[in-house]
């Protein structure tokens, strides 16, 4: 039998015991929560997370790709396979589409097929099984065994560099190979470029298109040994010399044999240049300290967690909390050199301009929790956020939808960018020009584009003039919102009055007779026929969701949707029935509407704020009770932990911020709404020292707020906002069994 499998278990075993252990004991500064992380949360079912090495916000996520370019696999991971054909550089996390997986890398031995290959026979292409029982992850490192060459691999990175271990066979002579043909997904080249350097070093480009139109990434890699030769093989052809270029483009690095130390590689990216890959290489990984390497990763994933501490002897939800914390750190993620050059919404080079540039921007999903998070827990970044948006906007003429490499995918519904600039600016970031950042709200706000010129020319968008109407013109009317807001605050009265008003177009939707948002045509009329349960994946009046999900998308007017429903009696009844009505939504419903309670679909992100309407209408014990469920039954600590895709952060910031007690409902200005404190004690980094939230008269029965007591006086409110946060001091939750309301 072969005993390292289980070793490996024993000591995972072990080390999960160790960070239990005292969980409940005053915990130091700087203490080892990387311990409380399972990366594994999420790879399963249809999580779609990143699984590999990388450090918080970094441009270098480097880990494997599989085979299948399937809708679970396009993080290049799936737990419910073992192929492997490389180690790319850069991967997206819980998307619903696939790009990047960028300068790819594979060790080999023997002659092998230059191809992406299938399962049939490992004479198809470079891939190989990986052995799962040595696989081990953990913040800032990957390790695991290829069986068809017995290699052993092991990764590590800083923000702009991979670093590779290969242990090879002592009697085979090692290659590594690199692919600059298979990408993630629905990626693909369109020119590649390598050239020999020296006898240790080779530098180059791809360039590619997918979801990301113009995607251009630039490397240099370094050997710790020196090289026998490069093979090249461009467009399916072998080439000679010290360089090849092609749309399809390999490089085959050659040692010599008999290598029983391992092969050392370090490979930097780059936006713009090969010369500014050698210097990022230069500047954060000069030297060949593999274990420093994976130290100092560590210890960067521990700074960042260490930001927020949670007391309690569930060791489940801790490892759900850590982890949630972790994947919540992948993205926005760093998108310039570290001379601050990068690569523009223009498809031009910057030079740097005096903030760090970022990319990833999945703000149909991230705008609700993740970003507000942000604001919580990394004040410090989110200058760099604003001014990475602006230029965007001066860019492109827009602020981003959904960003990805400097280009724009205009992917989802609405102008998600909106609520996070507004966001900034009411909760007084400092570190960017509010005006030219309110420049780009309203001429973002104003476009004659994906349905706003509907809304400017008839108020709304017709639902027979373009598909997902609803969906597009409530979100825009969020988007509205927090204009208005943002003018408010910079006393621009007219605009502050021209936006609030456009903000409640959702009303045009609301029908009285069924209690319903449903398609208005042009004339007036109605959708018929109408099933409030029905859905039909992108080619309905919505988008990823049905009329039972988006009659409540309305965060940033609860006053206003209940005057729709005429009575807050009748709004609490249909919401009630949200919850137990049957779950069914026909054939052609969208994979996204998943983690469902009745027609709740917590595994999507419309409706994430929707529980919380009950505190605001007077009856905060609901909302515990929904929060208390959804935090028990949609997240768990097993590989298909997550209801639905992980979103580039959403999905584990509702937790994160959800557990702590409370949720910004709004879509900007900062009120955390009272929800379901989990943990018996949390503290909040802050500028100003600590936040504590403290959970007194624990106990499953006593799971509804009494009273609510901030820095020792008793607390009227149904939320809590930003600005008390952040200057730090206590919020205590008296809990009982019941349901009251304190405010």
């Amino acid at each position: 039998m072969n005993k390292k499998p289980i070793v490996l278990t024993v000591l995972a075993t072990a080390l999960f015991a160790a960070c239990g252990s005292n969980s409940t004991s005053v915990q130091e500064a700087n203490e080892d929560l990387t311990c409380f992380v399972d990366p594994k949360i999420g790879t399963g079912g249809h999580g779609h997370v990143f699984y590999g090495a990388n450090v918080p916000y970094g441009f270098v996520q480097l880990g494997p790709s599989s085979i299948p370019q399937l809708w679970d696999w396009v993080s290049g991971y799936h737990v419910s396979d073992s192929t492997v054909i490389g180690f790319p550089h850069t991967h997206l996390s819980g998307t619903g589409i696939g790009d990047l997986h960028d300068i790819n890398v594979m060790p080999v031995t023997g002659e092998v097929t230059y191809a992406r290959g299938d399962e049939s026979s490992y004479d198809t292409g470079l891939w190989s099984y990986s052995d799962r029982s040595k696989e081990v992850v953990t913040p800032g490192y990957y390790k695991t065994h290829l069986l068809r060459y017995d290699i052993d691999v092991e990764l590590t990175a800083t923000k702009r560099v991979g670093f590779h271990k290969y242990t090879f066979p002592a009697d085979e002579k090692p290659a590594i190979v690199f692919d600059m043909v298979n990408g993630g997904c629905w990626d693909a080249p369109t020119e590649a470029f390598i050239q020999v350097v020296n006898d240790s070093t080779v530098s180059g480009y791809r360039y590619s298109t997918g979801w990301s139109s113009d995607q251009r990434v630039f490397f240099t890699a370094v050997f710790s040994k020196k090289f026998e030769n490069v093979e090249f093989i461009a467009d399916n052809a072998t080439k000679s010399g010290k360089e090849a270029k092609g749309k399809k483009l390999f490089a085959r690095v050659n040692f010599a044999a008999g290598q029983e130390e391992p092969i050392y590689l370090k490979v930097a990216l780059s936006p713009t240049s090969e010369a500014n890959a050698q210097l990022n290489m230069q500047t954060e990984l000069s030297g060949w300290n593999f274990e420093k390497t994976i130290a100092d990763a560590k210890e960067a994933w521990n700074n960042e967690l260490n930001k927020l501490k949670v007391y309690t002897n569930d060791e489940a939800s801790k490892r759900i909390f850590y982890t949630s914390l972790y994947h919540t750190m992948f993205a926005p993620s760093v998108f310039c050199d570290v001379n601050g050059d990068y690569y523009g919404a223009d498809h031009n080079m910057h030079k740097g301009e005096g903030f760090v540039n970022y990319t990833t921007f999945s703000l149909w999903d991230t705008y609700r929790a993740a970003q507000p998070l942000m604001t919580l827990l990394h004040p410090e970044k989110m200058s760099d956020i604003i001014n990475t948006m602006i230029h965007i906007y001066q860019q492109q003429g827009k602020l981003p939808v959904w960003h990805l490499m400097g280009c724009e995918t205009d992917c989802m519904v609405g102008n998600p960018g909106v609520p996070v600039v507004a966001d900034a600016i009411l909760k007084g970031i400092k570190g960017f020009d509010m005006e030219e950042a309110y420049k780009a709200l309203k001429e973002s706000s104003m476009l004659p584009e994906r349905g706003m010129e509907h809304r400017i020319k008839y108020g709304f968008i017709p639902a027979d003039l373009m598909k997902e109407a609803i969906a597009y013109d409530m979100e825009y009317a969020i988007a509205d919102w927090c204009v208005a807001q943002a003018a408010l605050k910079l006393n621009k009265q007219d605009d502050y009055k021209y936006f609030l008003e456009r903000s409640k177009s959702y009303k045009n939707y609301f029908d009285p007779t069924t209690g319903f948002m449903r398609g208005k045509m042009l004339n007036g009329s109605i959708r018929t026929p109408f099933d409030p349960c029905a859905s039909t994946h992108r080619d309905d009046d919505y988008c990823e969701g049905n009329a039972w999900q988006y009659t409540w998308l309305v965060p940033h007017d609860v006053e206003g949707l209940v005057g729709c429903f005429g009575s807050k009696e009748a709004f609490v009844n249909k919401l009630d029935s949200l919850f137990i009505v049957d779950s069914h939504m026909g054939d052609s419903s969208s994979p996204d509407i998943s983690g469902l309670i009745g027609q709740y679909a917590h595994g999507n992100e419309p409706g994430h704020h929707t529980t919380y309407f009950y505190t605001l209408v007077g009856q905060p014990w609901k909302t515990a009770e929904r929060v208390n469920e959804i935090l028990h039954t949609m997240y768990t600590d097993k590989p298909d932990g997550l209801s639905g895709n992980e979103d580039v952060g959403q999905m584990s910031a509702w937790y994160v911020l959800s557990s702590m007690g409370f949720y910004q409902v709004e879509p900007a200005g900062g009120k955390f709404v009272f929800g379901y404190p989990l943990f018996d004690k949390v503290e909040i980094n802050v500028p100003e020292g600590k936040f504590t939230i403290e959970k007194e008269n624990k106990g499953k029965e006593n799971k509804y707020i009494q009273h609510v007591i901030l820095n020792g006086q008793d607390y009227k409110k149904a939320w809590i906002d930003y600005a008390d946060i952040m200057k730090g001091g206590n919020l205590k939750f008296v809990m009982g069994d019941q349901p009251v309301a304190w405010f």
